[in-house]
């Protein structure tokens, strides 16, 4: 399989290359700078990506480029062309201050195909603090900009067996307004790539590398009802059919009718799955306790519990299947330079190597969103594909304060009311996430003739990409009063609603 290798200098950006050219139905892979692979003939080019560091700094990250230049088409990217630059021989140097923020790309050089059905002048993003003073021998200029005058360049034509590109701005984020472009005319045009990597032939690959992995034995995984653990199941239930032995857990932390929507859609799909009632066990540890804190951990080790009880009843079990992707398994450290490691927690932290299971991973190098379009490949039904996020812990981290059976009956009422008023009124695909929370909070209320002191609910709906950041929803009033009403009016024990209108930062998406 062709793919594009993505060297990680600690780029706050490096993702998102790998975002965009993943778009362009291309497969690339991210190591870090200092664990570069064999350059095998699937790799059709090398971008390296940006850093935090100078290359005029003593601990400065290098690399011997003779171990990439010349064998495939190479393009680096802001600390990547500082990079290039230095090591051929030219002049970098700090700024005198630090050039970020929108420029203008103004090009010196027309027909090179990096330039291929862009327009001569583009708006770009910097964000650089050194920038190239003068380009190495057999180096060519391409294009500049108000501020400095060597934003783009390349080998000169013979210079190198293949070529290699500098740029000092950032093409990867949607504030270069024609940086897709450029990329798309590096990876598609100077690497020529095929641009075949799409979900049907992902899934074709997939299953048949999940044959061989697994062979004739047998794997067991655990089912949360969300789109990583859902697609997984689906691979893995497509290779090795009922050797899958899936179960999907009750802890009576969920909405309302959630597990049994949920358990008959898994059975509907043809999965070998088992639901598993233990809603009263999780109440039982969880009784008294108030802390978000102590809640998660009795929440995760109940779910631990289960699972080691769930393995020992299918000890020809020998794989652990698990819904782990890409983000999952990257974590770039910017302050300390890049490093890849795969989190040792995943889903069930310990487990692997307590009951001496083996892990499968078949998502472990895609994106959410390429997760979501494997799903529709996969037919897995849009009810599962695009439900919003939903924390691990479930209602117990949006019950402020101990849990009650009582408290999650309010709760899943009250959320079932906003949820199905947000599909209701087409709302519900234009907010990333939305939920309700239940505040350790009365209030004085009247209701006919009667005064009330009863509970208090918050309704919370963001938009986001990813999670990192959210903004608030801006939910139409009178659809906000309706939902008020209708929880008041239906929801014994509810008597006020109130709208959270935070960010992410400064505040989270989930209360607790």
């Amino acid at each position: 399989m062709e793919k594009i290798l993505i060297l990680d200098f600690g780029s706050q950006y490096t993702q998102l290359i790998a975002r965009r050219v993943r778009e362009m139905n291309v497969f690339c892979e991210i190591v870090p700078y200092n664990k570069m692979p064999e350059l095998t003939p699937e790799v059709k080019g090398v971008i390296l990506s940006g850093s935090p560091f100078s290359v005029k700094q003593p601990d400065a990250l290098r690399l011997d480029l003779n171990t990439v230049v010349g064998k495939v088409p190479m393009l680096g990217i802001c600390y990547g062309a500082q990079l290039t630059a230095d090591f051929y021989g030219g002049m970098v140097a700090r700024s005198e201050k630090r050039e970020y923020g929108k420029a203008f790309l103004e090009q010196q050089a027309t027909g090179d195909p990096f330039f291929m059905h862009t327009a001569p002048r583009s708006e770009v993003w910097m964000s650089h603090g050194d920038t190239i003073l003068q380009l190495p021998e057999g180096f060519d200029l391409l294009a500049g900009t108000d501020s400095i005058p060597i934003a783009a360049f390349r080998s000169a034509e013979g210079r190198f067996n293949r070529p290699v590109y500098g740029i000092q701005f950032h093409p990867e984020v949607y504030h270069s307004q024609e940086g897709f472009q450029y990329l798309k005319n590096f990876v598609l045009g100077i690497c020529k790539c095929s641009g075949d990597w799409t979900p049907a032939h992902f899934v074709e690959d997939s299953i048949a590398a999940l044959r061989q992995q697994i062979g004739n034995d047998k794997a067991i995984l655990a089912l949360s009802g969300g789109v990583d653990s859902t697609v997984a199941a689906m691979l893995l239930h497509q290779a090795i059919g009922d050797r899958l032995f899936c179960f999907f857990v009750d802890n009576g932390l969920l909405r309302k009718n959630e597990f049994s929507d949920v358990l008959d859609s898994y059975q509907h799909m043809g999965l070998n799955i088992e639901g598993v009632d233990a809603r009263q066990r999780f109440y039982d540890a969880l009784h008294g306790v108030d802390s978000p804190e102590g809640k998660r951990k009795i929440i995760g080790r109940m779910f631990i519990e289960i699972f080691e009880e769930e393995s020992k009843a299918h000890p020809d079990c020998h794989w652990l299947g698990q819904g782990t992707i890409y983000p999952d398994v990257i974590e770039s450290i910017s302050v300390h330079g890049p490093s890849v490691t795969i989190k040792s927690h995943h889903n069930v932290g310990g487990l692997p190597e307590k009951l001496n299971l083996k892990i499968v991973e078949p998502l472990r190098m895609l994106f959410k969103d390429e997760v979501r379009r494997v799903g529709k490949e996969l037919n897995i039904p849009e009810a599962i594909l695009g439900r919003h996020p939903f924390p691990g812990p479930g209602l117990g981290i949006r019950i402020l304060g101990a849990i009650t059976p009582e408290k999650v009956r309010m709760l899943q009422e009250a959320d079932a009311i906003y949820i199905n008023a947000l599909r209701k009124h087409g709302l519900y695909d234009q907010v990333w996430q939305a939920g309700t929370i239940l505040l350790p909070v009365q209030s004085v209320g009247v209701m006919g003739d009667e005064r009330t002191y009863e509970q208090t609910v918050a309704l919370r709906a963001v938009n986001s990409t990813d999670g990192m950041t959210a903004d608030w929803s801006r939910l139409p009033y009178d659809f906000l009063a309706e939902v008020s009403s209708a929880i008041i009016n239906n929801v014994k024990g509810i008597n006020r609603v109130v709208y959270d209108i935070s960010t992410k930062p400064p505040a989270t998406i989930e209360w607790e």
